[in-house]
């Protein structure tokens, strides 16, 4: 159960600036040992490889992970993760997130760069079963450096030639020899690589800012307490979405995204010679606003913000026997709430009026047209939405021999409310054109609908799992599981309900069952997978190879709903099914040379799913890259006699192709990016010359189509600069 970082032998080569760890660092609490030894596809990233890739949370470590993807598009809100072809862009995520053992409850709170990594696991595949909600493509667990692993000062000063940078301190020290304190602060600024042609502006600009403080006190040989207060603000200006007809991001409207967010998480760790008993209890905020162009063209047809307050609590109890019998086990309880407040209106201006409202009335009416009494209305929405959960777990694992046998259960409840305001005040009137135009009518629309939406969900979540030992570090594996990912409420499709409506009453739209159209179910998933994990040659050659099968029903895709509508919805709408092959490999071919690649490959398609326009059964599901491909080679360049280190490394990073549509007519090739770094470093310093996206491919990390326009996001080109590290 105790996980060691082990400085001496790092998990994919030498670190250009090791740090010796004095003890074992208690982490991985549910998993109960090594991952090269259980029955489970992951990817290892430990401090030294975090550090040469600038590892600084999830998403810039995905493009390590085989299989999975997390586009840089949009926001930090906006980006999402796909794993083994499963992943939606809006709402619940399919891939966990825990730090330090806690987990972050809200997807939009995923992104932000995280000061002093030490280590990053990514677990594929569904890990519903003792990880609990939206896990069920996997979960990723990031753990921080400990100030009982690590004392002194750390500096950092990361520049692009861009303009871009980054700055950060920490400060790791043992006030007594049993409780120690870690204080860190970073600011990270992202200089945008897109103009906004209408404007002048440049966009893409983001300014974050985090700063973490934590306590780890050992009051004797049974008792771990730690205790976590990170705060982080996130400021971007964007999107920068252009047109894909002709290139260029052209939009009228202010759009930024701002983020201020909270994580409080206390660990308790209690052991015996019989039992550790581990508790784990957090306090999360976040408070964030979105305000966008929602047309992203020059003309006024609409704007949004979606602002947020959010408070959570989370707990959770684990309990492990410590014994050397062939049967071992642990169990858990977990337990969350929620509350979030938000208010999403949107803003119907000039050309939004004419284009989606008047100008459909006066073609079925045009001897009786209507004009608008302003030309810009409100549809307003407000929302609170509190949402509980709850669950036991169980875990047992029998060794027999050569064989390990897992039998795991998880029960899991959920209720998720929603009381809404949605209200809108404006006017028409209607002329008669056989009186030369002259007034007829005039027509108020005052809508107020308030309401309350509750929905259970309930989950029976098992795994079984058999592991044939060939040797100490030699296995192989297979796993039956099931997976699940949250339901829960469109909260950006009441615009939408509040916009048919007004129509419904000019003659026009769509009526909407709104319980209908604002609900969807859980996500579900079976997993079926077979791995294995190879230490060969002398520890010369590691290979993780695995193969999988996952049949998803009730697939959640968002999509856009009958009628003129202007945004999205998340609908139970798909049976899809996802066949794949994952590799991780590290190998020492030589002296002094390191060879890490990972590869995944799947082939995700719908089994069923008709939107009423057209079938896409057997068609690829979008979103999801089909290959996934990361290859580095390092040479280390000592001499033994001196302590100066030099490195030199190559890397490729590539995906796709990847589809944007569910019928496949829009997609984006297979790219590929070339990376390079040199890095000279002394046991207290380190420099680094990199570059990234060395041949300046052109490729689209984004395309989606809205009221008729196609847009796409263009990746940023080449980028290079140095990064000097200090450890005092």
């Amino acid at each position: 159960m105790a996980s060691l970082l082990a400085a001496a032998a790092p998990a994919r080569g030498q670190s250009p600036d090791t740090l010796q760890l004095e003890q074992v660092t208690v982490t991985a609490v549910k998993q109960g040992g090594d991952l090269d030894r259980m029955p489970v596809s992951a990817t290892t990233i430990n401090r030294t490889d975090a550090e040469r890739n600038d590892v600084t949370g999830v998403k810039t470590a995905a493009s390590l992970v085989p299989n999975l993807h997390l586009p840089n598009y949009g926001s930090a809100m906006t980006s999402t993760i796909y794993i083994r072809g499963i992943g939606t862009r809006i709402d619940q995520p399919a891939v966990g997130l825990n730090i330090d053992n806690i987990p972050i409850l809200t997807k939009e709170n995923y992104d932000f760069n995280i000061p002093d990594i030490s280590r990053v696991e990514v677990l594929r595949g569904p890990q519903s079963t003792l990880f609990g909600r939206n896990t069920m493509g996997g979960v990723v667990n990031i753990y921080t450096l400990s100030p009982f692993n690590y004392t002194g000062t750390r500096v950092i000063g990361r520049g692009a030639f861009d303009g871009s940078h980054r700055l950060g301190a920490s400060h790791y020290a043992r006030i007594r020899h049993n409780l120690g304190l870690a204080v860190t602060a970073a600011y990270d600024y992202k200089k945008g690589h897109h103009h906004n042609t209408h404007t002048g502006n440049r966009i893409g600009n983001e300014r974050q800012f985090n700063t973490r403080l934590r306590l780890e006190w050992r009051p004797d040989r049974q008792w771990q307490i730690s205790n976590t207060l990170s705060v982080g603000h996130t400021r971007q200006n964007g999107y920068p979405y252009a047109s894909a007809q002709t290139g260029q991001v052209a939009y009228n409207d202010t759009c930024f995204y701002r983020r201020t967010s909270l994580l409080e998480g206390l660990t308790l760790s209690y052991t015996t010679d019989r039992l550790r008993l581990t508790a784990f209890t957090s306090y999360q905020y976040l408070n964030d606003n979105m305000t966008l162009d929602q047309d992203f063209t020059a003309e006024p047809y609409f704007t949004l913000t979606q602002a947020r307050r959010e408070h959570a609590v989370t707990g959770e109890i684990v309990l492990k026997p410590i014994s050397d019998k062939p049967l071992q086990w642990n169990a858990g309880v977990f337990a969350f709430y929620r509350h979030a407040n938000m208010d999403a209106p949107v803003t119907f201006k000039d050309t939004g009026i004419r284009e989606l409202i008047e100008n459909h009335v006066n073609s079925a009416t045009p001897n009786y047209p209507v004009v608008w009494d302003t030309r810009q209305f409100l549809l307003g929405s407000r929302f609170r939405m509190p949402t509980f959960g709850t669950a036991a777990y169980a875990r047992a694992n029998y060794q027999w021999k050569r064989f390990n046998f897992e039998a795991a259960l998880r029960i899991d409840y959920e209720r998720a409310t929603l009381h809404y305001h949605s209200e809108t005040h404006t006017g028409y009137t209607t002329l008669n054109m056989h009186a030369g135009g002259a007034p007829l009518a005039h027509e108020n629309i005052n809508i107020n609908d308030s309401g309350t939406l509750h929905k259970d969900f309930f989950q029976v979540l098992p795994k079984l799992s058999v592991t044939y030992n060939i040797t100490d570090r030699n296995t192989l594996y297979a796993i039956i599981s099931r997976g699940g990912k949250s339901g829960g409420f469109n909260t950006q499709m009441f615009s939408d309900v509040l916009q048919q409506r007004l129509m419904n009453t000019m003659g026009i739209g769509v009526r909407y069952d709104v319980d209908r159209i604002v609900g969807y179910r859980p996500e579900r998933a079976w997993n079926f997978e077979l791995g294995a994990h190879l230490n060969l040659f002398d520890n010369r050659l590691k290979i993780n190879p695995a193969a999988f099968l996952m049949d998803t029903r009730d697939r959640q895709l968002t999509i856009f709903p009958d009628g003129t509508t202007t945004g999205r919805v998340m609908a139970n709408a798909g049976h899809t099914r996802s066949a794949g092959v994952e590799l991780d490999l590290t190998a020492h071919p030589w002296s002094g040379a390191t060879l890490n690649t990972s590869y995944g490959f799947v082939d995700a398609r719908f089994v069923e799913y008709n939107d009423n326009r057209a079938d896409y059964r057997n068609r690829i599901v979008p979103y999801a890259p089909r290959h996934t491909l990361f290859g580095q080679i390092l040479q280390d360049f000592t001499v033994n006699q001196y302590p100066t280190h030099l490195y030199l490394e190559v890397n490729v990073r590539a995906a796709g192709p990847i589809y944007w549509n569910e019928d496949n007519t829009a997609m984006q090739r297979f790219y590929a990016l070339l990376g390079a770094s040199i890095t000279v470093s002394t046991p207290k310093y380190s420099f680094q010359l990199w570059g990234q996206n060395l041949t300046e491919t052109r490729y689209n990390t984004f395309y989606f189509v809205s009221i008729g326009h196609a847009f796409v996001q263009r990746a940023n080109g080449i980028s290079a600069g140095v990064t000097i590290r200090v450890n005092i």
